[in-house]
């Protein structure tokens, strides 16, 4: 594991390199590469041939963080990956895959710089827009729950929270950060929006959209408004744990497509 250094923090980084198309897979909110493998998110696991870049957002995993909440904004947090990708692939297009959080960060560092990326993988867009308030308010509490009641008597009422049906049989896991970190994590999400429907609408990127049902953090229908402003995205919806399992094969199709030339994909 080797670490990259942003303003405020030093990202804990792995990279795979078995030549070919350049890809960067980021993970949500509390998880991080280690997590998220657990949780059966990390798409990127059977990626062969690609030159695949992970790592821990800032505060998360291995990745060390200070306890300010502007640090954990998605606008901030897609900073921190384009100065990934100027590090990792000066110059180059890379295909972007990642969960919640992850997809937020990606969406703001496209619409920055949209020639940065060949394609995204968006898994698990989260609450945006008009269902974005409702969130940030619920994210405010658990900040002031965690400072005034510790993390086990948080993780005890978060343990009550209904799962998503695509996600029965999953292992229980705890968020990987700390009780310092968290509240403040909690307050820079509860900051942030996905860019305004026009500004994404300018975009030529190819997508595809991947979400599951009964997931309130991580509503169907903030995917379908994705898929209504990117018409040309593919759009999964699962509801249970079998199609999640194909999700490594989209990501290796969304990356296959763009490892092609252009000129022999015309024939």
């Amino acid at each position: 594991m080797s670490t990259f250094s942003v303003p405020g923090a030093e990202l804990a980084t792995s990279f795979s390199d078995e030549h070919g198309h350049p890809v960067v897979q980021l993970h949500g909110l509390t998880s991080s590469r280690k997590r998220d493998r657990l949780l059966d998110l990390d798409l990127g696991r059977g990626l062969s041939g690609t030159r695949l870049l992970r790592y821990d957002s800032r505060g998360h995993g291995y990745s060390t963080g200070r306890a300010v909440p502007e640090d954990y904004t998605w606008t901030n947090l897609a900073s921190d990956l384009l100065l990934l990708l100027d590090a990792y692939f000066p110059g180059e297009q890379v295909h972007g895959v990642a969960p919640s959080m992850g997809c937020a960060t990606l969406l703001h560092a496209v619409l920055r710089e949209p020639d940065r990326f060949s394609g995204l993988t968006l898994m698990l867009p989260p609450t945006a827009w008009e269902t974005r308030t409702a969130q940030a308010a619920d994210y405010e509490a658990r900040a002031r729950f965690i400072e005034e009641h510790g993390m086990e008597q948080f993780l005890r009422a978060d343990a009550m929270a209904a799962a998503p049906p695509a996600t029965v049989g999953r292992p229980d896991t705890v968020p990987d950060i700390s009780a310092e970190l968290l509240p403040s994590a909690y307050r820079g999400a509860a900051m942030s929006n996905l860019p305004p429907r026009e500004d994404l609408a300018t975009l030529s990127t190819p997508m595809t959209i991947l979400c599951w049902t009964g997931d309130p953090g991580h509503p169907v229908s903030t995917a379908i408004d994705l898929a209504t402003i990117f018409p040309m995205a593919r759009l999964f919806i699962a509801t249970t744990p079998a199609e999640v399992s194909r999700w490594p094969e989209v990501l290796r199709e969304d990356v296959d497509r763009e490892s092609i030339p252009l000129a022999s994909q015309h024939h």
